[in-house]
């Protein structure tokens, strides 16, 4: 297990952000809507994310995902992304989460380095876009080759746990050049497997549902009657407790 193991919790509000600190994340990766896989979280989420983290909480870093569905862009969306990457950092994230891929389903270089550049400087890691190429050891090197900071990824799998033997791969590919980061799936079984594999740092989201029609579901969310997710204090500290045993 590498000792310096890192913790970053995927959170949506700044109630999560606190929650993040209470069990000593080193990060959040702050977006919206989780359950569609993440999207970017509005201008004033940001704003009131970094006042709850203050000095002395995580970092806040800023998923930057347009829209729902695949990772490849048109000329719009990535104007967009960048344009989002640009005010996440002057908004005061810390860094950046970003993801792009070309019509051949391989990493987009031109897209990456758009988004990595428009970062000014700021740490930027490479979401689970990795997940969906031929070959995430490749593309690994690819992100190496960027300048990324880290990769989340589950290792090509649904759930990191599955893809533990690319993971070990990826750890060792990385030469302590670049973190590898699992994710997906993580809860309190899965978490210290995934960090004896030595990975540099697990993510995980610690979320549940609420309803607000007292558990019993109607219509959906489309409808503005469905459930939403928060970020629950008690698995977050089960999952922390479970790497530290």
């Amino acid at each position: 297990m590498n000792p310096n193991l890192a913790l970053e919790i995927a959170v949506q509000d700044p109630a999560g952000v606190r929650i993040a600190a209470e069990v000593g994340a080193a990060r959040v990766e702050l977006a919206t809507a989780l359950a569609l896989g993440g999207l970017t979280p509005s201008p004033a989420t940001l704003e009131l994310a970094v006042e709850a983290a203050g000095a002395d909480g995580p970092e806040v870093h800023v998923l930057i995902r347009p829209r729902a569905g695949g990772f490849h862009y048109d000329e719009d969306e990535l104007a967009v992304a960048e344009r989002d990457v640009r005010r996440a950092i002057a908004g005061g994230a810390a860094g950046v989460v970003i993801g792009a891929l070309d019509d051949a389903g391989r990493l987009d270089l031109f897209a990456m380095a758009r988004l990595r550049d428009a970062a000014g400087g700021a740490p930027a890691t490479l979401h689970r876009a990795i997940d969906v190429t031929a070959d995430p050891v490749a593309t690994l090197q690819s992100a190496r080759e960027l300048g990324l900071s880290r990769v989340l990824t589950s290792g090509g799998a649904s759930a990191a746990i599955d893809g533990i033997d690319t993971l070990r791969a990826l750890v060792a590919a990385a030469e302590g050049e670049i973190e590898i980061m699992a994710g997906s799936g993580v809860d309190v079984t899965s978490a210290p497997v995934l960090a004896a594999a030595g990975v540099d740092a697990i993510h995980f989201s610690a979320k549940r549902a609420v309803t607000e029609d007292g558990g019993v579901r109607m219509g959906s969310a489309s409808d503005g009657v469905g459930g939403y997710e928060v970020t629950d204090r008690d698995i977050a500290f089960a999952i922390r407790d479970a790497l530290a045993r």
